[in-house]
Parts: structure tokens; sequence; C-alpha cells
């Protein structure tokens, strides 16, 4: 496996490849692939501690595929990813994880969804009313955290 500070050159070819697999490029809605350079730079940048994962699922597609993902046709990334769908496990959820939650904070995918460019807070977003009947099982468990010790 790779450092878990950064990935290698192969690995964020591969990165790149899946991340258009996941979020394909859409001209209808006009918003960018995951694939697009501001948005690989993002997740390059922002991996932090998801660095090890992420290279680990690289590495599983990479063996999966006998060769760097990037290289294969598009039946054959197809057919990799098939395979480590079913055997991915942690390490294909945090990509997949990745992938998703970098694409969507892009300012131009925000802007198709028609949201507001900002951060959250302190103005917040406006959540409807939920059934809060649903923690009640979680309440009748009861405390179930230990307190700090001192």
């Amino acid at each position: 496996m790779s450092d878990s500070k950064q990935l290698t050159a192969v690995q964020r070819a591969d990165l790149r490849t899946v991340a258009a697999m996941i979020v394909p490029e859409s001209l209808e809605y006009k918003v960018p692939g995951a694939d697009d350079a501001v948005i690989q730079a993002d997740m390059l940048a922002t991996l932090g501690r998801d660095t090890a994962l992420v290279a680990q699922a690289l590495d599983h597609l990479a063996q999966l595929a006998g060769k760097p993902l990037a290289e294969l046709d598009e039946a054959g990334r197809d057919a990799v990813a098939l395979e480590f769908r079913k055997r991915g496990g942690a390490a294909a959820a945090t990509l997949v994880r990745v992938v998703l939650q970098c694409y969507y904070r892009d300012d131009r995918v925000l802007r198709s969804l028609g949201l507001e460019l900002r951060a959250p807070f302190p103005k917040g977003h406006v959540l409807p009313d939920g059934d809060w009947s649903l923690l009640d099982p979680v309440r009748a468990r009861g405390g179930t955290l230990r307190g700090a010790s001192r």
C-alpha cells in the first residue's frame, strides 16, 4: 500500500477514473463529473484521515483489474467495478464517500441544485419537522456513554 500521506501518480489516475464512473459529467444539467480537475484537487487536498482507506480501495481496484484501472477500457472498468462493489468493504465505502462529499461541495454543483453558496452556519438550513418518535428506542436504552474521567 502507498504512503499514508499522499497517493501515488497511479492511484491519483485511478481515483480520477473511478470518480468519473461514480459521477459522470452531465451536459444536460451543466455540471462537471467528479473527475473534474478542481474537484480532484479538493479530494487530494482534503483526504486527511481517509487517505489510507482510499489508497487501499484504489489498490484493490488495480488488483482486480490486473493493472491500473485507468488503463482499462469502459467495459473492463465496469466489470472490475461490479466485483469491487461485492468485496470492497469499508475501503470502498470510504472511497465513494470521499468522491461524493467533494463533488457535492463544488460551487458549480451546488448552483445546479439551486442551493445558496454559503456555509451552513450561522444562518443554518431549515429542515422540515420529522417523526421524533423514531428516536424512542434510542431514548429507551438510557445512557450508554461513559462519563469523562477527570
